[in-house]
């Protein structure tokens, strides 16, 4: 097996199931009721990783690995080591699919699929398409109305959130800040005033600069958590505010990172200033009970209580 990008006919070839192993080729009709772990033939399969304890693998990631026809991976090298711990063969064709090749590498897999091959994808850890190859493939075979399904599991997102002790009713998930400096600082104020929990990924190099922009353009007193080496031996979740987590990693820190931000507090209407919203709009034309009336929902107020004001403010 080779990591060099395959023609489309190698990917289409024969099944690959011919040596004795736990999966019967496709073709070969099973005396027994279909398998509900195996990958269906004609589809593509997104399976979620491991994020670090091998013990999370599922059991559908394992028959995946045993018997999809053609797996593609985010780095073909920690797809051999992981199937080497869970105990398993990767009996099928494996190929790599990264960032830099998944346009390309999308039409083979859907080729593979229309030919009646099992397809599997997998990222490094957790599920692909969530900052991982697989969103193009995703896309590509929707429009190729080539069937995609999920085998769930593992995700660094959800785990972070879950333990971070932060509101998990609303949450937003916003990947990798911007890496260069100026266009980092402007995405995260944008994000100023979202009040849902927000999770972001971070390389550990760039953890500490990251959370002291957060602290600048979020404020140094919000609460957020620093989620580190998630189900690993030396896992470490640290509850703090962002000035508080920017100080403790000024000397740098190790790992996977996850870091989970509060949502911005709810700020308190000011009635003045939708009663000059309302007097702003009057002048517009609208009558000043309608335009109170505009102002309030905008606020979150009641129209008469903004309705009110502006009298007031107008002289009655």
């Amino acid at each position: 097996m080779t990591d060099a990008t395959p023609s489309a006919a190698s990917v289409q070839g024969p099944a690959p199931h011919e040596a004795e192993g736990p999966c019967q080729s496709s073709d070969q009709p099973s005396p027994t009721a279909p398998d509900p772990w195996r990958p269906r033939p004609g589809v593509i399969t997104l399976a979620a990783t491991p994020i670090g304890n091998t013990g999370d693998a599922t059991g559908r990631l394992r028959r995946g690995l045993e018997c999809a026809d053609l797996i593609a991976a985010e780095d073909t090298r920690r797809l051999r080591a992981l199937a080497q711990r869970l105990g398993i063969r990767a009996s099928g064709r494996i190929v790599a699919l990264h960032e830099h090749n998944e346009r390309e590498r999308s039409g083979e897999l859907i080729e593979a699929a229309r030919a009646g091959h099992s397809v599997l994808v997998i990222s490094d850890a957790g599920m692909p398409s969530v900052s991982d190859p697989g969103y193009r493939v995703v896309v590509a075979a929707a429009q190729a109305d080539v069937a995609v399904t999920v085998a769930p599991g593992p995700s660094a997102v959800l785990t972070a959130l879950a333990v971070s002790g932060l509101a998990s009713d609303r949450f937003c998930f916003e990947g990798f800040p911007p890496r260069r400096a100026g266009e980092r600082d402007r995405a995260l104020a944008a994000l100023a005033q979202e009040s849902r929990t927000m999770v972001f990924f971070e390389s550990p190099r760039r953890t500490h600069e990251t959370l002291a922009a957060m602290a600048r353009a979020l404020g140094d007193s919000r609460p957020a958590a620093l989620c580190r080496e998630l189900t690993k031996t030396h896992e470490e979740v640290r509850r703090a505010t962002l000035g508080e987590l920017a100080a403790s990693t000024a000397d740098g820190v190790l790992g996977e990172v996850v870091i989970v931000v509060a949502g911005a507090p709810a700020r308190s209407a000011d009635p003045s200033q939708a009663a000059e919203r309302a007097l702003d709009l009057a002048e517009q034309g609208l009558r000043l009970k309608a335009a109170a009336a505009m102002a309030a929902g905008e606020a979150g107020l009641r129209p008469n209580e903004v309705y009110r004001e502006a009298l007031a403010r107008r002289g009655g």
